[in-house]
């Protein structure tokens, strides 16, 4: 194989969606694979739908992920300049070289008589309006008017674009990695633009033009590209190029959660979960919309999952570190279908390496909340804290939650499980328990469990009627985290207290 150079060449046209970010992780995955070269190339040479902060979102985006290329317009490299809008002398010079040729043609059309003959065509029933070679003879280009006409209109300033001039009769042929051999015939083509009236590429031309001045070796891209796909072929053959075409790998589309259809920016707020990678401003509504960061999605996870969407490793395992991922990756285990977007399964990879996570990890955010309560001891039972809420939590925002609830005041109880389980033996057993803890600074979760038991005991009651009835007396619900470790986090004096209040509060009728 030859040396590998990819590129992830996204438009700052809005923000970018989660299909976006698979794509430049195929493309990472498969650079790093062959030791090869990661590119990010930004395309913005569509000025009227260009947003202002977009490409830094881009860039943040892939930091917080860890995906980092080998060379953008941040980090420089031999092809600089890494954005299109400061390419536009290379790209002029290309597209000349076509006209040159006789492969491209200068069109006068204005969009408004396009559309009058679209309308026509469309009113009489006929099929939908081409620029191809059964009509570019019939409208206003360099190929229809004299060679004086084109000459004064474009002295005159009248603006054109400048079109591939398509064969008319060619089967355009090429291989694509994931779909195998793609067969299109030339006269289902349009003469696409190249270079628009305002001097600046479209994407075809720049793409083209681009992946070859930059020696990129495979072009891995959305399923969306692959009917553009033969447009490209051409203008390899055309400018001479065929021996340095890229390998072509059209991925497969990220589908809805009930399949009907693509994902889009817009499904996300609808079915409440986030399809961007970090939080993102809408540029019509103004709303700040949560990504996966700030949902608390960790960066491990939504690369694990995002991998998933559309390749397998061949096995059953699941669970890959990036550099894993490296490893096994391969565009030949890439599916055709399309792959249902599925929230509860980034949920489950989510859980998973949240409950790796070191103690440490959680330092910060939980000294918020245990500090001002006095229970943060210099962080000495920060492992324990953690331990209590890990395996429970799916996100850290749960696991900060339940820690505050714990430390909180109870507002309410479980009033099913008082009319079930309170009664004078469940009382006595809790008030000698109380009184015990009283008379203690510390005390562990094995040493309040033998306090319990050897209470419980001596009175000849069996544990399953109390226990219940003390967590909903410590914690006002009946079911949660283990029941000892919170008697030492919180500590014997405050466990003291909670009981005494519980037992005052719901009075029996017998006392």
């Amino acid at each position: 194989m030859k040396d590998v150079r990819v590129r992830f060449a996204p438009s700052p046209t809005g923000s970018l969606h989660i299909g976006g970010v698979r794509t430049a992780l195929y493309n990472y995955l498969f650079a790093k694979k062959y030791h090869g070269k990661f590119i990010i190339r930004i395309e913005d040479t569509d000025q009227n739908r260009f947003v202002a902060n977009a490409e830094q979102y881009i860039y943040d985006s892939l930091e917080w992920l860890g995906i980092k290329a080998d060379e953008s317009v941040i980090e420089g490299g031999p092809y600089f300049p890494y954005k299109q809008s400061e390419r536009k002398d290379i790209y002029k010079k290309y597209a000349n070289e076509l006209l040159e040729k006789g492969l491209a043609y200068y069109a006068f059309d204005t969009n408004e008589e396009l559309e009058l003959i679209r309308t026509k065509q469309k009113e009489s029933g006929e099929n939908n309006f081409q620029y191809n070679a059964a009509t570019r003879m019939s409208l206003r280009n360099s190929l229809s008017l004299s060679k004086g006409e084109v000459n004064r209109l474009i002295q005159m300033g009248t603006p054109y674009v400048v079109r591939l001039k398509v064969p008319a009769k060619e089967e355009i042929r090429l291989f694509d990695l994931i779909r195998g051999w793609v067969m299109v015939h030339s006269s289902t083509l349009d003469d696409k633009v190249l270079m628009k009236s305002d001097g600046l590429p479209t994407y075809h031309l720049a793409n083209v033009v681009d992946d070859y001045l930059m020696k990129i070796s495979h072009v891995i891209r959305g399923e969306e590209w692959l009917p553009s796909a033969p447009t490209h072929v051409l203008l390899y053959k055309s400018f001479g190029w065929e021996a340095d075409m890229p390998q072509f790998a059209h991925l497969p589309l990220l589908l809805k959660p009930g399949g009907d259809g693509k994902l889009s920016k817009r499904d996300g707020e609808m079915l409440g979960f986030p399809v961007f990678p970090l939080q993102w401003r809408d540029k019509e509504t103004q709303k700040l919309i949560p990504g996966f960061k700030e949902e608390g999605y960790l960066p491990e996870a939504l690369i694990n999952f995002l991998a998933f969407l559309g390749w397998n490793p061949g096995t059953e395992e699941e669970i890959f570190s990036l550099d894993e991922l490296i490893e096994a990756f391969s565009i030949e285990r890439i599916g055709k279908s399309g792959t249902k977007f599925d929230i509860n399964k980034a949920k489950w990879f989510n859980q998973f390496y949240l409950h790796k996570k070191d103690p440490s990890y959680f330092t910060e955010e939980f000294k918020k909340i245990l500090d001002p309560a006095g229970l943060w001891n210099g962080g000495i039972k920060l492992n324990l804290w953690v331990k209590l809420v890990q395996e429970r939590s799916t996100f850290e925002s749960e696991m900060v939650l339940e820690i505050k609830n714990l430390i909180s005041k109870i507002e309410a109880f479980d009033q099913s499980l008082i009319d079930s389980k309170w009664n004078i033996d469940a009382k006595n057993g809790l008030k000698e328990f109380s009184e015990q803890l009283a008379l203690l600074n510390e005390i562990t979760a094995e040493e309040a469990k033998t306090l319990l038991n050897k209470i419980l005991e001596t009175q000849n009651t069996k544990p399953g009627k109390v226990l219940q009835i003390l967590r909903v007396s410590l914690t006002g619900k009946g079911a949660g985290p283990d029941l000892m470790t919170i008697i030492e986090l919180l500590g014997p004096q405050e466990i003291s207290k909670r009981i005494i209040h519980f037992i005052n509060r719901f009075p029996l009728s017998m006392d």
